[in-house]
This record gives C-alpha cells, sequence and structure tokens, in this order.
C-alpha cells in the first residue's frame, strides 16, 4: 500500500540527453517505483562545447577533447557486439518502454522544461546525462533534484569519472553517484554511491553501459529516499576535482602504456 501512495501521490521526472546507459536507469526506476516521465532534452551543439572549453582550458585542450569524443563516437559503432554483450548478460532495457512519458525539450535549461515540470509536479527530479542546470532553473525546481553521476564524486566530478579512475590507477573508484544538485558541477550533497570493476573488452565507449548494469539499484533507493523524505547526504571523505574529456594524444598514451582505454 505505501508503495501504491508514493506512485499515485509524487511522480518522478528524469532530465536528460537520452542514451542506452539512461534508458536503462529510467525503467530500473519504473519497475520499481513506478511510471516515469522522462524530459528529453536536444544534445547541446558541440561547436559551443568547444567554444566554452577552450575559453576555460585555451584551444589546444578544447581541439585535443573533441577529437577523443569523436574517436568515442567511431570506437561504438565497432563495438556494438560487446555492448550488446553488456545489455544480455545484465539484462538492461536500453530503449524507451511502449508508452514511456517523454517532454521533448530544447534545453533543460529552457521554459519548455519548466513547464513540463509543472505538468508532472514530480516529486522528485533525477537528472542523467543532461547539460549543468543555471541557477535560475535550479530555483524554480518544484521539489527536490538528484543528479546521476558516472563517477564517484568529489574525487571524479565532471566528465568521463570512471575513465579517470581506472587512468589514475585507482580502479577501486570506479563507479558512480546520485547526489544533491547545486549550483556547482558535481558539488553536491552525496546520497549514494556503487562502485563496480570494468570487464575485459571494456573502453571509455562502454563503460557507461557497464556503469548502468551496478548502479540501477543504488539509483532507485536514492530516488526512494527522496520520495519518501529521507534525504541525508553523507561525507565520502574525499578530495575535490573537475576532470573533462582526455585529450586525443593523452587517451592514445593511456591507452598503449596502461592499457586502460
Amino acid at each position: 500500500m505505501a508503495a501504491a501512495s508514493v506512485r499515485q501521490q509524487a511522480p518522478v521526472a528524469v532530465v536528460t540527453e537520452g542514451g542506452p546507459h539512461i534508458w536503462a536507469i529510467v525503467n530500473a526506476l519504473a519497475d520499481r517505483i513506478g511510471p516515469v516521465s522522462v524530459i528529453l532534452e536536444t544534445p547541446e551543439s558541440k561547436r559551443l562545447l568547444l567554444m566554452r572549453r577552450a575559453r576555460r582550458l585555451g584551444w589546444v585542450s578544447a581541439a585535443g577533447q573533441l577529437g577523443t569524443m569523436a574517436l568515442t563516437r567511431l570506437g561504438k559503432r565497432f563495438l556494438t557486439r560487446h555492448s550488446a554483450r553488456i545489455v544480455a548478460e545484465e539484462r538492461l532495457e536500453t530503449e524507451p518502454r511502449p508508452g514511456q512519458a517523454i517532454f521533448k525539450v530544447p534545453s533543460a535549461n529552457s521554459t519548455e522544461c519548466v513547464r513540463a515540470l509543472a505538468e508532472i509536479r514530480p516529486g522528485v527530479v533525477l537528472l542523467a546525462g543532461c547539460r549543468l542546470l543555471s541557477r535560475q532553473t535550479l530555483a524554480e525546481m518544484p521539489c527536490p533534484v538528484l543528479n546521476y553521476h558516472a563517477g564517484i564524486t568529489p574525487k571524479y566530478r565532471g566528465m568521463n569519472g570512471g575513465y579517470w579512475a581506472l587512468a589514475s590507477g585507482d580502479a577501486g573508484n570506479f563507479g558512480t553517484t546520485v547526489h544533491l544538485v547545486d549550483a556547482g558541477v558535481d558539488t553536491g550533497g552525496v546520497l549514494g554511491q556503487a562502485r563496480g570493476r570494468p570487464q575485459r573488452g571494456d573502453t571509455i565507449a562502454t563503460y557507461a553501459l557497464r556503469m548502468a548494469a551496478f548502479s540501477r539499484g543504488m539509483c532507485t533507493a536514492a530516488v526512494e529516499d527522496a520520495l519518501a523524505g529521507r534525504l541525508a547526504p553523507v561525507d565520502p571523505g574525499l578530495p575535490s576535482r573537475q576532470w573533462y574529456h582526455p585529450t586525443l594524444w593523452g587517451y592514445l598514451w593511456t591507452g598503449m602504456t596502461k592499457g586502460v582505454w
């Protein structure tokens, strides 16, 4: 009875750009909690991303990161069999189910997104693979806002947390975090973390899928706690650092010298 009451009174909204690993999380939430409404934003322009990175890190680093992003996209095409094996072995559902409620918006920071949330009236919003919320958008959120992050925070904030843990010789922190959202980059209070191990054949192109497989239970528990008003952030006692995409030359060097791809 309690679970049914939560489903009826407090819907769950997920804001995302989409992707197989995100749908695996969404479908796992639906199995445990009930219907989930998805607000699907248009992916951010790579040109705008490059310009923003260049202002922060310089054009050489930004161009190198863009090269790795392009290589990763190409790698996914050659790793379809391996990805399919992960999906099959872990019994992941990586596509929207029939009847899935989807609200398409240009950006998580758009007025369309705020309107969609007003229509859904969620008890919790989970961000999963979407752009950083502006302070204005965050202030308009009608309920607790959590973020599913593919890395162990605060040690691996930003991009490619699993890759950087392995590249840094810190395989014990190959994992994910659900945390509260504040104005920083993955700096909110930690609500749950899940750690696992990459398997043979995993690369930067498949780490997200591997992580989603061992993080479904942790994500569901964090969302359930938020719906029940049991938000209890903890301090993992880790140093804090923000990471970005590796540069192409750094990625190739790490792969050749450490076997981390």
